[in-house]
């Protein structure tokens, strides 16, 4: 099979990634084996590709926005079919008896992998996959239209959750910090369910679609918004970023840093955190959050925007990706 590996991380716009030929993988116990059809590229495998987030293993197949179609079953697998789809996400496993497993954050597994990190992922023809974390995709959501959700779709609904937003969250204030792919996926979700939204952007051309998208109101980092916030979730991997949320939110209110690898928090006048405001942070997806995630956004109808590009083109969607220079979400079609 023909994969892109990350044999030494180097700059996007050094094309790290190497075509090879490669056997075809076979699923081990427990394991599927699937055909690639969509890959989504996210900025942690860019993180990744170019060193800022260290990679765990070397060589790596980067990529885990996946969705496949299953060509063959190890042993044990019983509820799967040859010729299923299934999707796959940054989780790729866990141990399932800690006490974070117990209680239902096996995202908080000492033990746990994570797919393109810890094991090859989608930026391939073939991928195994363990099959009691491959995930049932919606018919109603197609092949290029799932990709793109499987990461900051996801990650995006734990930190709405987090922030203590949900379904019957209609009228509270919510502040997205940064408006990339996961923002733009939050945004539709928090709009879904009535929530009053601010998009804090430096980019006008953001800040234009944010509106057609629903958001209430849109401005700066450092523009204060029309009413303080309920609660606010940072985008940016930009430390500073997270203290311009802070002083928009109201008393009692968190800021949640959805970023997998942030530049630093700057030092700030404890005023900011004072009357029980709080910093949080989101560590991956559990596979309750996934299914969650997807059966919402077939309901309402959620679409994350895409840009095609071959599997022989992965570096030039990196660095597409490193210089902001892509239109949609970068998805690769083997």
């Amino acid at each position: 099979m023909k994969a892109l590996l990350l044999e030494r991380p180097a700059p996007a716009t050094e094309h790290p990634l190497v075509r090879r030929d490669l056997a075809d993988p076979m699923p081990g116990a427990g394991e599927l084996l699937l055909r690639v059809v969509a890959c989504g590229v996210c900025r942690t495998d860019l993180q990744i590709a170019e060193g800022d987030l260290a990679a765990r293993r070397l060589p790596i197949v980067l990529g885990h926005q996946v969705v496949g179609v299953i060509e063959a079953l190890g042993s044990g697998v019983a509820d799967r079919s040859v010729g299923e789809r299934a999707g796959v996400t940054w989780l790729a496993g866990a141990c399932g008896t800690c006490r974070a497993c117990a209680s239902g954050l096996e995202n908080l597994c000492h033990d746990a992998r994570f797919t393109g990190w810890d094991r090859d992922g989608g930026f391939a023809e073939r991928m195994t996959v363990r099959a009691d974390f491959a995930l049932r995709l919606p018919e109603s959501l197609g092949d290029i239209d799932a990709a793109p959700l499987l990461c900051g779709g996801v990650v995006g609904y734990r930190a709405l959750r987090i922030a203590g937003i949900d379904p019957d969250s209609g009228g509270r204030r919510l502040g997205l910090y940064g408006f990339g792919s996961s923002a733009v996926l939050c945004l539709q979700v928090a709009v879904a369910w009535g929530v009053d939204v601010h998009v804090a952007t430096r980019s006008g051309r953001e800040r234009e679609r944010a509106l057609e998208l629903g958001a209430s109101s849109v401005g700066g980092y450092d523009d204060v918004p029309p009413q303080p916030l309920d609660a606010a979730i940072s985008f940016a991997p930009v430390g500073q970023v997270a203290v311009a949320a802070l002083r928009a939110v109201d008393r009692g209110a968190p800021v949640v840093i959805n970023a997998i690898h942030l530049d630093g928090i700057p030092a700030f006048s404890y005023e900011l955190l004072w009357w029980e405001r709080s910093l949080r942070s989101v560590a991956n997806v559990t596979r309750r959050d996934a299914t969650e995630f997807m059966d919402v956004a077939a309901a309402i109808g959620i679409r994350a925007q895409a840009q095609d590009f071959g599997l022989d083109d992965a570096n030039e969607a990196l660095e597409g990706l490193a210089r902001g220079a892509l239109a949609a979400t970068a998805v690769l079609r083997p």
